[in-house]
């Protein structure tokens, strides 16, 4: 559910990039809706407004939630600043990649992965196999990164239409595939220790 509600946003910058651009008077002022730079502020406004409802609901947002927000307000910003979408290309390959590291660091810093950290509550799974996902996870993440970088860049004209619905494709058969994967080992209940350093 939560990806869903983080897919809001995208979805709405979608529909005005879409739109045919025309001016729209507000308050005496000539704008231009539909297109690469309204379509960027709606994705900032949109998502000032859903994590400030999740906000107020949990009194928290999660860590990746705090990220994709900053995220978009910086290169959304800079894309306004600078009237250039460069800036939002680098979004998606940037937040993928820290995301990576986040994962990755995480058998550096501590003693379970942060998948396990993450999903540990509902699963209880042999400490081999949280590292398994945790790998999973990074390579995701890296290759999302650099799926959406390669495609921004090469295939302008469709880039904006994989930024929404490739991300998510992408997403979604990444957690059919985990779960397929998790159903073999949910019966398995050697203990949860952190797998020994040869």
């Amino acid at each position: 559910m939560k990806q869903f509600i983080d897919f809001i946003p995208l979805l709405l910058f979608f529909i005005v990039y879409k739109t045919e651009p025309r001016a729209v008077d507000i308050l005496g002022n000539s704008y231009t809706f539909g297109g690469i730079f309204s379509a960027t502020a709606m994705l900032i406004i949109s998502s000032v407004v859903v994590y400030g409802i999740l906000y107020i609901k949990q009194r928290k947002l999660e860590k990746s939630q705090w990220l994709t927000l900053v995220a978009c307000l910086v290169f959304g910003s800079l894309t306004l600043a600078f009237h250039s979408e460069t800036f939002l290309k680098w979004k998606a390959p940037v937040v993928n990649w820290l995301f990576a590291a986040a994962f990755a660091g995480s058998h550096l810093i501590g003693d379970r992965p942060l998948i396990q950290r993450i999903m540990g509550h509902a699963l209880t799974l042999p400490a081999a196999i949280w590292t398994r996902l945790n790998i999973a996870w990074i390579i995701f993440f890296l290759f999302c990164g650099a799926a959406n970088l390669y495609v921004a860049f090469t295939y302008q004209e469709f880039w904006v239409d994989f930024k929404v619905f490739g991300s998510l494709g992408m997403t979604l058969i990444f957690l059919v595939g985990q779960g397929i994967y998790l159903s073999r080992h949910l019966h398995d209940t050697t203990p949860n220790t952190p797998k020994s350093e040869d």
